[in-house]
């Protein structure tokens, strides 16, 4: 920011974070009571298992624990995708990663809006899943138009937001005051609406075709579907979900459990079966002029917890991925409640293949690591004379493996694990389909669709591995730099 006087776009964030909290936890009063079994567990891990708290320590996750968040949104049209980007900037928050999720029978696909250096994370790590509405795949060329002309309505953004937008955008920054509006009026964006601009009719025609696509064009805007605090022990907070009353899914989303954790593994409290009342009739063109309206009910939104690992390289995720379809493939049916134990199982059974020792997932290169100067690299002459001797030996930005691991080895650099901060599409379709009440198992064989989508956003999307592997040799270099 070049005047002194704008709000951070990282204060920003958090601020707006914990406001869209505030508000969940008033619309959905059990997410409240998930933030409390999460807070629970968290503090009787770091109380008992001091190695993870090491770790946290070492990579500065600890202070972002309490605050870590995501949320999840649902978008319908171009314009609307293309706005959100802008509004996320705001923030701090830009596009990373591309994720299709039509392959596993959800017809949207994605991106996850978040800040991309380490950092601007630990200050706020707020991110949110924000997913297009695929319109071709709506297989009724009728309802297709109806819901074009649905969306086409609607305004999700008020006035005062977009002129907030422009204003950063043109400044630069936002000063204090203009700052706190802005979060003020971001957040009816993502406000809970009970009223509907749909007939019960039309409704139920989207919830046929599906129940994601009646949970976007019948609404007048993306209220938030959940919001996900982060657990360091998600096996322990499902059971205690469970036996707290609290109804989870049967399945936890993602890898196995593993001594060295890896990825992102999630579960939720099932969706939440709400009031909402349906227009009951049109008058002429308006949107605003009707009848009267009819009452109803609608499931999308719940309460998920998330697990997050280490973030693995290309090799690393192409081994995942490999593991994770055999796995399904040797179920042959989707995991549910019925088969769980029997998928748990055979999880297991393949992720044998999967190293769990951080120091193997480094050597492998399967993971990204942050390097560190261990606690003694001052104290020690031995550690002097090897930093001296790599800092001659090798190139800065070119140092061996090899080398590299004889000064972990040597006690003088360690490595930890740098957190994955993204999303998996099938644990995400997986998360969908559990809470949206979904009788049947679509099939869209449509093509990845990233271009439309960069189009339709305005931008292309960051990679994330190039985040990853910039973060990586950044610390490696700071290290050597000594």
């Amino acid at each position: 920011m070049n005047n002194k006087n704008f709000m951070s776009s990282d204060d920003i964030r958090h601020e707006f974070s914990m406001a869209m909290s505030a508000m969940y936890q008033a619309e959905v009063p059990l997410y409240g009571d998930l933030i409390d079994l999460v807070s629970k567990v968290n503090a009787e891990v770091l109380a008992t298992q001091p190695e993870i708290k090491s770790q946290l320590l070492h990579t500065g996750e600890i202070e972002r624990l309490n605050m870590e968040r995501h949320g999840a949104i649902r978008l319908g049209t171009a314009s609307e995708l293309s706005m959100m980007r802008r509004l996320f900037a705001v923030m701090g928050m830009y596009p990373v990663g591309y994720y299709d999720l039509a392959p596993a029978g959800v017809p949207v696909h994605s991106t996850a809006f978040r800040t991309l250096d380490s950092h601007s994370l630990h200050k706020s790590p707020f991110r949110v899943f924000t997913s297009l509405l695929r319109l071709d795949l709506i297989g009724d060329v009728a309802l297709e138009r109806e819901a074009v002309k649905t969306l086409q309505k609607r305004r999700i953004f008020t006035d005062d937001v977009i002129e907030l937008i422009e204003r950063f955008e043109v400044q630069e920054g936002l000063i204090l005051e203009d700052a706190q509006h802005f979060i003020k009026e971001a957040l009816e964006t993502f406000r809970w609406h009970d009223k509907t601009p749909v007939t019960k009719e039309l409704y139920q025609k989207l919830l046929h075709q599906h129940p994601l696509i009646a949970d976007v064009v019948g609404f007048k805007g993306p209220h938030i579907n959940h919001l996900t605090p982060r657990t360091l022990d998600i096996d322990a907070a499902q059971q205690k979900m469970q036996t707290g009353g609290i109804p989870s899914k049967a399945i936890i989303e993602g890898p196995p459990r593993r001594a060295c954790p890896i990825l992102l593994r999630q579960t939720s409290f099932k969706a939440l079966e709400e009031a909402v009342s349906f227009k009951t009739a049109y008058i002429g063109d308006s949107d605003e002029c009707c009848d009267g309206y009819e009452q109803g009910s609608h499931t999308a939104r719940f309460g998920e917890i998330e697990q997050r690992g280490v973030a693995l390289t290309p090799k690393g995720r192409a081994l995942y991925d490999t593991l994770l379809n055999e796995a399904r493939n040797r179920l042959g049916v989707t995991p549910n409640e019925d088969n769980a134990s029997q998928y748990y199982q055979i999880l297991d059974e393949t992720f044998s293949k999967f190293p769990d020792n951080y120091q193997t997932l480094h050597d492998a290169d399967l993971a990204y690591f942050y390097y560190q100067l261990t606690d003694n690299t001052h104290d020690s002459g031995q550690a002097q004379a090897l930093l001296s001797a790599a800092f001659h030996k090798v190139n800065l930005n070119t140092i061996s493996r090899a080398e590299l691991s004889t000064l972990i080895d040597d006690g003088v650099i360690r490595i930890e694990p740098i957190v994955y901060e993204d999303f998996l599409p099938v644990s995400a379709a997986g998360i969908f389909q559990s809470n949206l009440n979904q009788s049947k198992n679509n099939s869209y064989d449509h093509s990845s669709s990233q271009q439309d989508f960069e189009q339709a956003l305005g931008t292309a999307v960051y990679d994330e591995l190039k985040l990853y592997e910039e973060i990586q040799a950044q610390s490696l270099k700071q290290c050597l730099a000594v």
